[in-house]
């Protein structure tokens, strides 16, 4: 509170008069919500890019847009998968002091694999409700292009006596093919979901409807034959294909299951990118006038089994739903995260959602899935999204490996 009292004490009384919103001052709002473009990991704009690099530019655009000042933070969260615990940690340290931050400021890093860039958010929202700081970053990074994929060291033997924790080794492509055989998910449909992602995904990138969530980052990258430098202004998702149609993705191999249904063009794209999430009580926002993107509502993370985690978006978000006090047809727009279209196409037919308001702009089929990064990602697209349309009420969710779903609700008030 104290952050609180010095901001209230330097405000005038018509500035303390002005309502940012009409979300509760006990509640928790976003005030800027950016990202990166998402770049195709080893073959795009950040291929040579370092995680500070991508971090930083949109950690500080953010703040900026926020228009708070850097020492009100109270704490960054950065969700990451595949860095190493120790230097991901450091990275993320330097990449808030690129950004503008001051020592004063810490940071931490966390993983819930596919949802970490969401549970950094839930984090700074829940340490905001309790009462420990009043305003937060969460964000997610992920440089899929230098990671090291796989388990790393040598195998506990104990892991493969019990079923429950030998399929927490499978690899995703084979939960996906469960998914697909276990509920009888089609291949069509499959195919049919990946190119309607892409459709929506150029359509959206042609018209702009991307612009206000993008920050353009400048970087180099190598050319792969002369080893010769080249400076590069990435602006636009570049995993989308716009030529796609279900009669092309229906002509490609199974990738895990010769007999199978999962493919490359029916599975989200590896890729590079950094998003972040700017969260403060609803008390210092009206304080400062500021007007939210939208309001943090609720969270939720449930688990599955191991061996069809991709259907973890369900229990997620019957139980966020439940916690708020909403239904499904409450819901205006969700974004659920394409990890496989196995498991899209299951949970949005399990939860009887209109086809048409999932993923509106293309989801991580054709836009990309930076592990650490996605959940902050889809955050800042949805809310972007839901005030261009006058929506009340959007979901956030996605499969986490080894059996869970994770799920967040939002709200605009106007």
């Amino acid at each position: 509170m104290h952050r609180l009292q010095r901001v209230l004490s330097h405000l005038g009384s018509s500035s303390q008069a002005k309502l940012a919103s009409n979300a509760s001052e006990e509640e928790v709002v976003i005030v800027s919500a950016l990202r990166t473009p998402i770049g195709r990991a080893r073959k795009g704009g950040f291929r040579d890019t370092h995680v500070e690099d991508m971090l930083a530019p949109v950690l500080e655009a953010a703040l900026k847009q926020s228009k708070l000042s850097p020492s009100m933070i109270g704490d960054v969260v950065i969700g990451s998968v595949l860095g190493k615990n120790v230097q991901r940690a450091n990275e993320a340290r330097i990449a808030c002091f690129m950004a503008g931050l001051p020592h004063e400021v810490p940071v931490h890093i966390i993983n819930r694999q596919c949802s970490s860039g969401l549970q950094a958010i839930a984090h700074v929202a829940a340490a905001i409700k309790s009462g420990y700081y009043d305003a937060g970053i969460g964000a997610g990074v992920e440089s899929m292009s230098s990671a090291v994929m796989g388990w790393q060291g040598k195998i506990n033997p104990k892991i493969f006596m019990d079923p429950k924790t030998k399929a927490c080794l499978l690899p995703m492509g084979i939960t996906s093919e469960n998914v697909a055989k276990k509920f009888g998910v089609q291949r069509k449909e499959m195919d049919q979901l990946s190119a309607r992602s892409h459709e929506k995904a150029a359509r959206a990138t042609e018209s702009g409807r991307f612009q206000n969530e993008i920050v353009p980052i400048k970087t180099t990258v190598k050319d792969r034959k002369t080893g010769k430098e080249l400076k590069v202004t990435v602006s636009v998702d570049e995993g989308i294909r716009k030529t796609t149609t279900p009669e092309v993705l229906g002509r490609l191999r199974p990738a895990f299951d010769k007999k199978g249904s999962t493919t490359a063009g029916n599975s989200s794209q590896v890729s590079d990118g950094a998003a972040a999430v700017v969260c403060v009580k609803g008390s210092l926002a009206k304080a400062m006038g500021l007007k939210p993107l939208g309001i943090f509502k609720g969270f939720a993370v449930a688990g599955v089994p191991p061996e069809v985690m991709g259907i973890g978006p369900v229990p997620a978000i019957r139980a966020v739903l439940k916690q708020t006090g909403l239904s499904i047809k409450d819901i205006d727009l969700f974004e659920i995260n394409e990890a496989f279209a196995s498991q899209a196409c299951y949970c949005i037919k399990e939860l009887g959602i209109d086809m048409d308001i999932v993923n509106v702009n293309g989801g991580a089929i054709a836009i990309g899935h930076p592990l650490g990064m996605t959940g902050a990602r889809m955050t800042a697209t949805l809310l972007h999204e839901m005030r261009k349309r006058g929506a009340k009420y959007g979901v956030v969710s996605m499969c986490i490996g080894s059996g869970m779903g994770a799920a967040a609700v939002y709200e605009c008030t106007y």
